[in-house]
């Protein structure tokens, strides 16, 4: 991992989960985009949290795929849960992932010390619901996205909104699952929403504070 630390002692843990490939045994870089495209986001929430005690922690795989029946990123996020509570004890985690990232937060949304999950645009095929109850979840996926399905998304929230605290689910248009265009709105809305589900102002853009206002009222299917 790569951590971002708390300014002070750390009073909770971001976990940051990149995307990856179907199946793929090679290593893990952090040069590669999967990776390299979650950097900002981590840089914008610690730069937002840190002062409050909030550590990011930027999760590398050992290898790039997920690898069915196998499910390799689950294992090392997994590992990076147990050595937030070998360093840090029992803070309060929230989980942030993109795409397989997302799948692999899901399977590990029912660790003990996760409080909430956010995850945007993920790959989520029939995946189980069961780690949400009594959990924070927040899916954010572009309207016209080519590489993992928003009705699968859309599918696995529904289920979720059976066990989890609260479920929230976003559609983002003009945008795709690289999340270049409305970038800042992106990261506006990660930064905005982790933050809210350790109680820390996130000072948004106007848009992301609009959603989050909407969000803490109970609104549960949004369009930005």
């Amino acid at each position: 991992v790569q951590v971002l630390p708390a300014l002070g002692e750390t009073r909770a843990v971001v976990l940051v989960l990149h995307g990856g490939k179907a199946n793929s045994y090679e290593p893990s870089e952090s040069k590669h985009l999967s990776s390299m495209r979650m950097k900002p986001f981590a840089a914008a929430v610690h730069a937002k949290g840190a002062a409050d005690g909030i550590a990011v922690w930027r999760v590398k795989y050992r290898v790039r795929g997920w690898n069915a029946p196998e499910l390799s990123p689950v294992a090392d996020a997994q590992w990076a849960l147990e050595e937030v509570r070998r360093r840090h004890g029992d803070v309060p985690v929230v989980l942030l992932g993109h795409s397989m990232g997302g799948r692999t937060a899901v399977h590990v949304l029912g660790d003990a010390s996760v409080i909430g999950m956010v995850a945007l645009c993920p790959w989520l095929p029939h995946e189980p619901v069961d780690g949400a109850r009594g959990k924070r979840v927040v899916i954010a996926h572009a309207q016209v996205d080519r590489w993992t399905s928003p009705a699968e998304s859309l599918a696995w929230a529904e289920q979720a909104r059976a066990v989890a605290s609260s479920v929230s689910y976003l559609t983002v248009r003009g945008t795709g699952h690289f999340m270049l265009r409305r970038a800042g709105l992106w990261s506006d809305l990660a930064t905005g929403f982790v933050l809210a589900m350790l109680d820390t102002d996130p000072s948004t853009g106007r848009t992301a504070t609009n959603v989050l206002g909407q969000a803490a009222a109970g609104a549960t299917t949004l369009t930005v």
